[in-house]
């Protein structure tokens, strides 16, 4: 696999460890920010031009930007589970967005290792503010049973649609929004980003005054689906600047209201630019909070997406071009459902403005923070350490393939082995069928090559026989 570096800033000389005294460094604290349905086109520093991101281009500027990062799948929980346990999806326990009652979607089971608990054990405040959907209150997915110290946000990626929500949780407490309820016209109550950023920067704070090294995952829902944002400076001054289709959608007295439905909107393309710019401000918060503590140079800051860009609630991504060169979306295992922007800055260890196109997956965080911390080995996991590449030096381990699955839409397959993509679609299906792409040669997967390379097709399968175990709560394969 390539392993090609393009220094576009400073010297690689730049990323030495040490802080100028010989002494070394407190551990790093490390923020994690995760937007929700965020396409590879969506960031100005991956090519969008139809609105701005500034404070996340800073991040790339200071640091080193992945090209070939791809989630876990393509959808919420499956691509969460395979983050926080370093398993790819034919391994991760949750495998699939399964709603459950009372209020939440499968869980992550009893005894499940996750990062969280790993920097438990490394002397880390643990913190997630934002959509968790890995198991909810009491289960066995409880984020305080994953390793969490404090969590607060949406446990249901479903009532996560909503952003004017009636309620959140904070931990195990259920907060009822008094100014989300019927009686108010949707959209002038509390925007629930709005509440779990100030919960986040208050996180930081005290976690700072406690003199612990802190580990907040804030898992936004921006721009997740529902297009709404409060009425401020940013949706004025882009409202009149797109041509507008009006979406009719769920809204009060209907049913889903509040509880999976979004709501109809006007102006969809300025309401979704607005949303993204929006979560720029907040990671500008993130990033000016960090340095109002004085601790900006000793935090590690990466920047993700869960899967490809979606077209529900009235999005339109290929207004945007929010998957950019790549083919397909959401739900799709073609590139632009699961290549994901990723980029990672540490000041003192990463190079300002590299650019990479290592190829590393959502299964490559835990392994990576664990040898951060000089823990366990890998050995449980799927994935491998990245943190020789973030810190420019040698040695850095490659994957010999990725492999990705999809529960749903007749079941779907992928991996990816050098420059060669098996997709394999309709599963369940009699009519299933294999398709084979070179990403080197045909990035945007037109050409399928199955037909003239049978031994490459046979070799691929194999990896997929493989990588895919069981799970009957999951069945993926006809017959499980």
């Amino acid at each position: 696999m390539s392993n090609r570096i393009l220094i576009t800033g400073a010297a690689l000389a730049a990323a030495a460890c040490s802080n100028g005294s010989g002494a070394p460094q407190a551990k790093p604290n490390i923020v994690f920010i995760l937007a929700d349905d965020l396409g590879w086109g969506d960031l100005g520093c991956y090519g969008q031009t139809r609105f701005s991101t500034p404070n996340i281009d800073g991040i790339a500027r200071n640091g080193i930007r992945f090209t070939q990062c791809y989630s876990g799948t393509t959808v919420s929980a499956p691509s969460r589970s395979c983050l926080v346990t370093g398993t790819h999806s034919g391994h991760t326990a949750v495998r699939g967005n399964r709603e459950l009652e009372p209020e939440g979607q499968f869980p992550l089971p009893a005894g499940s290792r996750t990062i969280f608990h790993d920097l438990q054990d490394a002397g880390y405040v643990t913190g997630a503010f934002g959509k968790w959907g890995l198991g909810f209150v009491g289960s066995t997915g409880d984020p305080q049973k994953m390793g969490i110290d404090r969590f607060y946000g949406f446990n249901c990626q479903l009532l996560a649609h909503s952003y004017y929500a009636d309620h959140i949780w904070d931990n195990d407490v259920r907060i009822d929004l008094a100014d989300n309820c019927d009686e108010v016209p949707y959209g002038q109550g509390s925007y629930i980003p709005d509440l779990i950023q100030e919960e986040a920067l208050s996180f930081m704070e005290n976690s700072v005054k406690e003199g612990k090294p802190f580990f907040m995952w804030y898992p936004t829902t921006i721009p997740h689906a529902e297009l709404i944002v409060p009425e401020d400076d940013i949706i004025r001054g882009l409202r009149g600047k797109y041509p507008e289709t009006p979406f009719h959608g769920t809204d009060q007295g209907m049913w889903g209201f509040r509880k999976g439905g979004y709501c109809s909107q006007e102006y969809p393309h300025a309401t979704f630019a607005a949303m993204v710019e929006r979560l720029d401000m907040y990671t500008g918060q993130i990033i000016g909070k960090l340095k109002e503590l004085g601790v900006y140079d000793n935090t590690i800051i990466i920047f993700a997406s869960d899967n490809g860009p979606h077209m529900e609630g009235g999005a339109d991504p290929d207004f945007f071009d929010s998957n950019g060169p790549w083919r397909g979306y959401k739900r799709d295992v073609y590139e632009g459902g699961i290549r994901v922007p990723f980029i990672v800055s540490w000041n003192g260890h990463t190079a300002g403005g590299m650019e990479t196109d290592f190829i590393c997956s959502f299964w490559d965080l835990m392994p990576t923070l664990r040898e951060l911390n000089g823990q366990l080995s890998d050995e449980d996991m799927d994935g491998i350490s990245l943190l020789p590449i973030i810190e420019g030096k040698k040695g850095q381990k490659e994957h010999e393939w990725l492999y990705f699955e999809f529960q749903e839409m007749g079941g779907r397959q992928a991996v990816r082995k050098g420059p060669w993509k098996l997709v394999h679609l309709n599963i369940r299906s009699d009519e299933d069928k294999y398709e084979l792409y070179n990403i080197d040669e045909d990035p945007s997967e037109t050409r399928d090559l199955a037909a003239e390379n049978a031994d490459k097709v046979e070799e691929l399968r194999g990896i997929m026989e493989e990588a895919h175990v069981p799970n009957p709560d999951f069945p993926m394969i006809k017959g499980e």
